[in-house]
């Protein structure tokens, strides 16, 4: 006979109790302390629908400048800088606009959420080794655990809407810049580090003045990862209630409306080759000291 069936019924009903206590717990927390918890992301929620407000009621001229701006700052490319707002243009034409603002304000505040606290955390594993062997079993998990498992608990904490998919997106994304910080800093050249101390450098000065300028493309490949990880969660995003670019492909997934879901595909698409190439474009200019030459 099969192992599991030879399980006592003693045994079966005891995991039965176990399963059915977690849940009670669970249940228990949310009620007791679920309004406690909205009440902390409060602030988060004024600020993020503050910036989705703020991209939809700007005039679309000043926008495309904007695009037009940061393009060309991060990848000195004036090829790139006309494709991000032509881009932009075609989206618009084809009634994606407000959407699409929702969406780029839903990647912005998670992106500057997972670099708070993923650089600090990379730093504290590239100084400590026990901080690394225990955090990177949680990265892990972070990353490989099914992502409808955890939307459950923050759903059932916080119902659905912006804030519930803001920090699945940020618990989604947030692994690749903690390990590309961590590792950075880790691969900087022993000998410099030496030449720092024998010049009597602080831990900190190390820190500041040495490690983090020389792990510069490694942090900001990490970053990168983080922008992609996190459009890739727009659509899943809006299972749970968040506006964007992903309301109208599930809705279009639901409907079987084809044009529609390729349309908004095709400009999530568009997004993440945008974010892709500028971030690419500038985490290749801080290596080019390495080299003696710029990289464009």
């Amino acid at each position: 006979m099969d192992f599991w069936t030879e399980i006592p019924s003693l045994g079966k009903r005891d995991l039965r109790d176990l399963k059915k206590g977690i849940d009670s717990a669970f249940r228990g927390f949310s009620r007791e302390y679920g309004d406690n918890i909205e009440a902390f992301f409060d602030p988060l929620y004024y600020f993020l629908v503050w910036l989705e407000k703020l991209l939809i009621a700007a005039p679309w001229p000043i926008i495309l400048f904007a695009v037009a701006g940061l393009s060309y700052l991060g990848s000195k490319s004036w090829k790139l800088a006309l494709g991000s707002v032509l881009s932009f243009v075609v989206i618009g034409y084809f009634g994606m606009w407000k959407d699409m603002m929702a969406t780029i304000s839903l990647i912005s505040v998670a992106t500057i959420i997972c670099i708070a606290i993923g650089i600090p955390v990379g730093i504290l594993m590239s100084r400590y080794d026990r901080v690394q062997g225990a955090i990177t079993p949680i990265l892990d998990l972070m990353q490989t655990i099914p992502i409808f498992v955890y939307l459950l608990p923050v759903v059932m904490l916080l119902g659905i809407g912006r804030v519930p998919g803001l920090i699945a997106v940020c618990v989604y994304a947030l692994p690749p810049v903690i390990r590309l910080t961590n590792l950075g800093i880790r691969l900087v050249d022993k000998e410099i580090l030496e030449a720092a101390d024998s010049f009597g450098s602080s831990y900190r000065q190390k820190l500041f003045d040495v490690q983090i300028p020389l792990a510069l493309p490694n942090i900001f490949a990490g970053v990168n990862q983080t922008i992609m990880m996190a459009l890739a969660m727009v659509v899943i995003a809006s299972m749970i209630g968040v506006k964007g670019l992903g309301m109208p492909v599930l809705q279009a997934i639901q409907n079987q409306y084809l044009t529609l879901g390729l349309m908004n595909g095709l400009a999530i698409v568009a997004l993440a080759i945008i974010f892709d190439r500028v971030s690419q474009r500038y985490g290749k200019r801080l290596q080019a000291h390495r080299y003696g030459k710029d990289h464009e």
